[in-house]
């Protein structure tokens, strides 16, 4: 097992990482306050591993909820389902809260968890790659809204994260992809060396490799969690952790939510970034092309979806949590594993990157 700690001070909490740990009961009992537990899980994921994770906490008193499964509940109606829970099995702020899913299972979990009762206590058991590389870590919980991905939420940490590489033998090879692009993210935002292992390990990791996953999960927690130490709430250097989420936010939204996972459109987003950077004259055409073709060997779009207007990036891309003073801040690149955010870039290279009628976007 590999430990790792978010550095937050007294709110400073550790990311397991290994595999078979979801059955070990002293893993998860330090972080556990009081006497009861409340586990939020999913139809996909509950009948895998909710029993599992029970019998690893025994002599506590253990209440569950199931959640309907996707992107589209992400939503104060189903947050609701769990402050009825909490209620109706009366729960108090001595309760810990257990995240067992995806991002949208972590993001509403611990949403809940930063509003009942004004703050209770919650652990992060991620089963998805997506998840265990980067929005299990960190603290940022919510829901979205019709109009925008995300934007009602708070920063909120956890007491543990427990990343078990076990739970992605059942990830689908659409969800692992996904998860990939995250993967994908760190080496082009900071990391040179970790993208030039990604382009060489690649079919293992897609072919779910666990000596591979396992390297690639403590890579992006150690970035992630040292991003975060230095800046919580997202202030300064963590927002270039959006890197392609500015773009992939837009499309989630125009497609409906769930239509795209979050990860394929973080990927095609990732590569209109690249594609205006490019454009800018930052990163040269065969180190945009390399990135490119990183992203599709993962199994992730390389195009915005083809009915999607440069109105609509540029409408969605407006109300979006980046923007500041009116000016929409994009992360780009000034080298692979060099990102920067940025406001000051001519509006007709944009509207080029957004329309692809040639560069890195086009199919």
């Amino acid at each position: 097992m590999i430990s790792l700690d978010v550095d937050l001070g007294d709110r400073s909490y550790p990311i397991l990482i290994g595999s078979g740990l979801l059955e070990q009961s002293a893993l998860l009992q330090p972080w556990i306050k009081g006497q009861r537990v409340l586990i939020v899980s999913n139809e996909v994921v509950a009948p895998l591993y909710l029993d599992a994770l029970c019998k690893a906490l025994p002599d506590l008193r253990v209440d569950t909820i199931v959640l309907p499964d996707g992107e589209h509940t992400k939503t104060l109606d189903t947050v609701n389902l769990i402050y009825d829970r909490l209620l109706e099995q009366r729960h108090d702020r001595g309760t810990t809260l257990i995240a067992l899913g995806g991002g949208v299972t972590g993001d509403i979990t611990g949403f809940a968890a930063a509003t009942y009762q004004r703050g209770v206590n919650f652990i992060q058991v991620p089963t998805t790659l997506l998840a265990q590389v980067d929005s299990s870590v960190g603290g940022k919980t919510g829901v979205n809204h019709p109009l925008g991905k995300n934007m009602i939420g708070a920063f909120y940490q956890p007491q543990c994260v427990l990343a078990d590489i076990a739970t992605l033998r059942t990830l689908p090879e659409r969800e692992l992809s996904a998860g990939l692009a995250e993967v994908i993210k760190y080496g082009l935002l900071g990391n040179a060396g970790f993208f030039d292992w990604l382009e060489d390990k690649m079919p293992g990791l897609r072919q779910q490799d666990p000596v591979l996953l396992s390297e690639a999960v403590r890579i992006c927690c150690e970035e992630k969690a040292r991003i975060v130490a230095l800046d919580e709430k997202e202030s300064g250097i963590r927002a270039l952790l959006n890197l392609g989420h500015t773009f992939g936010h837009a499309i989630e939204s125009v497609m409906g939510y769930g239509k795209w996972l979050h990860g394929e459109a973080v990927g095609a987003g990732m590569v209109m970034a690249v594609d205006l950077s490019w454009r800018l004259g930052w990163l040269s055409e065969k180190d945009a092309w390399r990135a490119r073709q990183l992203i599709g060997e993962a199994g992730l779009p390389v195009c915005p979806p083809a009915d999607m207007s440069a109105e609509d990036f540029l409408r969605l891309m407006a109300v979006d949590k980046k923007v500041e003073n009116g000016r929409i801040r994009l992360v780009l690149l000034r080298a692979l594993g060099d990102a920067v955010i940025e406001t000051e870039f001519r509006p007709e290279l944009l509207q080029q990157t957004l329309t692809a009628g040639d560069g890195l976007c086009r199919n």
